[in-house]
């Protein structure tokens, strides 16, 4: 019997609780991260606390009792979890559709290991079919969105604020061949702050949840 994607979400993150040893650890954005906060919440005798990469995530995470440490106080971490909405076999990743890709980034460029946690149907030849999130400062909405029509994508403004107090566009229909190479391009933009593509710095284990049980893809 085929599994419901929030089984297989349920399923994985139960998975990633195995990585979990001591100190803190980093947490990510979105509905397969939540229920890995839930399944922390049983084990946090064993951390010290963690960093979150939203407002959503640290409140969930201060709900269960964990305590949530600002990043600027910590020196780094031994893993960050989080999901993905596309990730290929090169461990490349387009995140971002929950709003929390600035963070998300910032936190996983501060630890030692990037476990992603996802169900097969994010698992992809070719990045790009999910529209791709670009974090904008608002005054450069226009001009940007003018660039990424350049690039061959179609921005469309997403009816959301990030948590730094910034717009995101969602590029439809952009190909993405290299996508170190459309990273880096996207983010030289004047007045982009970071894109969704985890290219640059990919994860480093894979947890993919399937109807056959937990898969590890490293």
């Amino acid at each position: 019997m085929s599994l419901t994607q929030d089984e297989l979400k349920q399923q994985v993150a139960k998975a990633a609780i195995e990585y979990v040893k001591t100190g803190i650890i980093g947490v990510g954005t979105g509905s397969t991260a939540n229920y890995f906060i839930d399944y922390l919440a049983e084990v946090k005798s064993k951390i010290e606390g963690a960093v979150a990469s939203s407002e959503a995530t640290a409140e969930r995470l201060r709900k269960h009792g964990i305590e949530v440490f600002d990043l600027n106080n910590v020196d780094g971490m031994d893993i960050y979890v989080d999901g993905a909405d596309e990730i290929t076999e090169h461990m490349h990743m387009l995140k971002g559709g929950g709003g929390a890709l600035t963070r998300e980034k910032v936190v996983a460029a501060n630890a030692k290991k990037f476990i992603c946690i996802c169900d097969e149907s994010k698992y992809v030849p070719v990045l790009g079919k999910f529209p791709l999130p670009v974090e904008v400062l608002p005054m450069a909405r226009s001009y940007v969105a003018r660039q990424l029509s350049a690039m061959g994508g179609q921005p469309k403004l997403r009816d959301f604020t990030t948590d730094n107090g910034n717009i995101i566009l969602d590029v439809h229909n952009l190909n993405i061949p290299d996508p170190i190479e459309t990273e880096k391009t996207i983010n030289q933009i004047v007045g982009v702050v970071t894109n969704g593509l985890f290219a640059k710095r990919p994860a480093d284990i894979l947890l993919l949840a399937t109807d056959e049980g937990v898969k590890t893809i490293t």
